[in-house]
């Protein structure tokens, strides 16, 4: 048993920069208590005493705000940052070295008994307010985003994110993050923070067009050289740079 505290707490220091020390770690932090809390009804729940084990982790809840069902089976070094909201359901299964933050939810889809709740495997971590729902895997080492709502499986080492929960798609390559760029900056827009790993709709629709005016820009030029190759000259003026609106405003409001 001390062994195993010991290595909860060790857990605390490896994942919460804001653990400061052992007393503090043991004393306030409601992911560790809810923990024993279940490891006791758990073996309650294994051993036939349902009532006692649905008793105890009633009173968790009360005193932590985390609701974890006896029969859910959960592994080693297992961590709720934070805590408050998060509910595991019965069937649920969690591996080694997982990490839940507040507001998850491992919930059922259905009222039939049986297997109704997550599985998750070694290494996962899911984020802040995010519902993992129905009798679904997510692989070793998935990622699950804050506040995505997530009903089908996840492989592993892959990250879910959105209403529905859906797969991040791969880094652009090279080139075509290059030509984003390059648009980007004609058009007076910053694309920095900005990656196809940000599932946004408006930040994909803003690659599509940014995409779209490079291909558009490219095919102009490449028609205008013919036509001067031709002897037209209409096609040989240069386009006006296109001005960033915000830096103009902010120049005026300096000014």
């Amino acid at each position: 048993m001390f062994k195993s505290i010991r290595e909860d707490v060790a857990c605390v220091f490896d994942r919460d920069p804001a653990a400061r020390n052992t007393l503090e770690v043991l004393t306030t932090y409601p992911g560790l208590h809810a923990l024993w809390h279940y490891r006791l009804a758990h073996w309650c729940w294994t051993h036939g005493l349902r009532y006692p084990a649905r008793i105890i982790s009633f009173l968790s809840r009360w005193f932590t705000g985390i609701e974890i069902h006896p029969g859910a089976v959960i592994g080693k070094r297992f961590f709720i940052d934070h805590g408050m909201g998060v509910v595991i359901g019965e069937t649920a299964e969690i591996g080694d070295n997982v990490t839940l933050y507040h507001g998850v939810t491992l919930g059922g889809t259905t009222w039939n008994k049986g297997k109704r709740h997550p599985t998750l495997r070694d290494g996962v971590v899911i984020g802040a307010g995010a519902k993992v729902l129905g009798p679904i895997e997510i692989g070793e080492n998935g990622r699950v985003g804050s506040n995505a709502v997530v009903t089908k499986a996840v492989p592993a080492g892959a990250t879910a994110v959105g209403i529905p929960g859906r797969i991040i798609t791969q880094k652009a390559s090279g080139e075509v993050h290059k030509q984003r760029q390059a648009m980007a900056d004609k058009i007076g827009f910053d694309a920095y923070g900005m990656t196809d790993e940000m599932p946004d709709p408006i930040a994909r629709s803003i690659h599509n067009m940014l995409d779209h005016m490079h291909a558009v820009d490219s095919k102009m030029a490449r028609m205008s050289e013919a036509l001067g190759k031709m002897g037209h000259t209409e096609c040989t003026g240069v386009l006006p740079e296109l001005q960033n609106e915000l830096e103009d405003t902010e120049e005026k409001v300096s000014n």
